[in-house]
């Protein structure tokens, strides 16, 4: 396929195919090497940006966000539902809101994820129904261990779940009438970030009898079918334990908190298999759940027990298969490590939440060119017309986030994306990552050759991302966030020493790349090295390099 053909299909990205069916609804589908969102018949990647919580309750606020956002290259906008706003009163909804937002993404070339707030976000049940807050007798919380409640519906409670589940129903119900035949909606988050906090599990009296009775059947014979490619934790705490078959949650896995959290994760899981079930049932589009994940040496209770984290993905396979794919909301360092724990064989990448600034760019190029991610997101998109907000560490308090660095990094994958779409199918896109202070350098493997990103700014712990998408034996597309020099060599027999034929600097130009510059001499180290320059990003450059063998 050519470049100009290849740019036509990042252009139809931002647009609706005009024979788009209703019956052909956004899905995920293998591909070659890689799975991918396939969206009116085509390959998509999500290069998204996630409002803050509550900014999609208002339409006149959201009436300044919208050109913002398309300015800023996103071709997709992860953007909160709540419980509360479309279901004030019970069995009255009013989906205006949902409308506006549909009729705003149109307007402004913009495909939506949609973020289910029901029963709970983030552990907590504050976008609940004020009539579902109050009414605590029928709408149980989770206790702790000394009686008092918590801001949490409870998962036991079959009547939170038959309230959630009908609220979600006529939720799809709805989109599939609004956007059946557009496709706006690409996908659907349930609920968001599970889990119990303060204690690692819930010490109601339906949850104490569950933790007492039977490990379900279906986990255990899901334990016995997967064995050999359980997570390890998992296996390792179910074989310590006698890899037993029946028993309760403590004779089945141990006497830990990890036991708290995988009885958590069954019972969440199960929950959310009910609600992405009833929702299918409306309207099929892809389902996920997302995680908060852990911080170095929390315990239980310390993180969001029973979430779908990596050691609890075996667990929730088990009870939630409507759910499409697990997710990881990553604003910790060694990304590449919670990235790489959900880009599992049966699990798509997807990034809902992630840091912003040249982080984000560095992590966004990591996740699409290595782990083959069908898309990334950063948090706090809006931030510019937000109150400042402390993101979980990244920016100090009132300082806003930098999301330059996204949007210049966005502009460059809008025009790649058709190029990384088809080496992901190939499996010819990789990409390295540094980070962290002590970490000097990168290694990956690009075809027969290996890289060595060095990082040379001055900064300790800077962030470098590095794409690698192969056009040829020895002709490869690169693409940088950060300060760096890439060094290439080969250990191929009878030809060790690998030399610099050519590197193009190029731009992308109504339509297609164009070539600026040819570098060589002082550009290239005498023809030994590739430079990654911060502002590789802004200006949207990137190199063709050509290698070739010598002895």
């Amino acid at each position: 396929m050519s470049l100009l053909s290849l740019a036509s299909v990042a252009e139809a990205q931002h647009g609706r195919s005009s024979g788009a069916s209703h019956e052909d609804l956004p899905h995920l589908e293998q591909r070659g090497a890689a799975t991918q969102l396939i969206v009116d018949g085509n390959p998509y990647l999500i290069l998204g940006g996630e409002l803050h919580n509550s900014s999609s309750s208002s339409l006149a606020y959201m009436q300044d966000v919208w050109p913002r956002m398309e300015s800023m290259h996103l071709n997709t906008l992860l953007t909160p539902v709540a419980w509360e706003t479309i279901e004030p009163e019970e069995g009255h909804f009013d989906f205006h809101v949902l409308d506006g937002l549909l009729e705003g993404a149109r307007a402004h070339h913009l495909r939506l994820v949609l973020l289910w707030f029901g029963a709970w976000k983030n552990t907590f049940s504050s976008y609940a129904p004020g009539w579902v807050k109050r009414d605590e007798q029928r709408f149980p919380r989770v206790l702790l261990s000394d009686g008092r409640g918590t801001e949490r519906l409870s998962p036991f409670s079959d009547a939170v779940r038959a309230a959630d589940s009908k609220a979600f129903s006529a939720l799809m119900q709805h989109l599939r009438e609004a956007d059946g035949d557009e496709h706006t909606v690409l996908m659907v988050q349930v609920e968001n970030e599970v889990g119990v906090i303060p204690e690692s599990r819930d010490h109601s009296p339906a949850a104490e009898a569950a933790f007492r009775g039977d490990v379900p059947a279906t986990l255990t014979r899901y334990l016995e079918q997967h064995r050999s490619s359980l997570q390890p934790e998992l296996r390792t705490a179910w074989e310590a334990a006698g890899a037993r078959t029946s028993g309760s949650w403590q004779q089945v896995f141990g006497l830990s908190s990890l036991t708290d959290d995988l009885f958590m994760a069954w019972q969440y899981a199960s929950y959310l298999e009910q609600i992405a079930v009833a929702g299918k049932r409306a309207y099929s589009l892809p389902m996920y759940a997302n995680a908060a994940l852990i911080r170095p040496n929390y315990e239980p209770g310390q993180y969001n027990s029973g979430g779908p984290l990596p050691h609890s993905m075996d667990v929730w396979r088990a009870a939630a298969p409507a759910l499409d794919f697990l997710s990881p909301d990553i604003y910790f360092n060694e990304f590449a490590y919670w990235a790489g724990a959900y880009a599992r064989p049966g699990n798509a990448l997807f990034i809902p939440e992630a840091q912003p600034g040249i982080v984000g760019a560095a992590n966004a190029l990591y996740a699409f060119g290595r782990l083959s991610a069908v898309g990334f997101s950063a948090f706090g998109i809006d931030d510019q017309g937000n109150a400042p907000l402390d993101l979980v560490g990244i920016t100090r308090p009132g300082e806003r986030p930098d999301t330059t660095a996204i949007a210049s990094v966005y502009a460059e994958l809008s025009a790649l994306s058709p190029l990384i779409l088809d080496a992901q199918r190939r499996g010819s896109a990789t990409a390295a990552l540094v980070e962290g202070d002590a970490q000097r350098a990168a290694r990956v493997r690009i075809g027969e050759y290996t890289a060595e990103i060095r990082r040379t700014g001055n900064e300790q712990g800077s962030r470098i991302g590095v794409l690698f998408l192969q056009q040829g034996p020895d002709t490869f597309l690169v693409a940088g966030a950060g300060d760096a020099q890439v060094v290439f060599s080969s250990d191929r027999p009878g030809a060790p020493i690998v030399g610099i034929e050519s590197i193009d600097e190029e731009l992308y130009e109504h339509g297609q790349w164009v070539v600026r510059r040819r570098l060589n001499g002082d550009e290239s180290g005498q023809g030994q090295q590739l430079r990654i320059y911060p502002q590789d990003i802004s200006d949207g450059r990137i190199y063709r390099v050509r290698l070739y063998r010598y002895h």
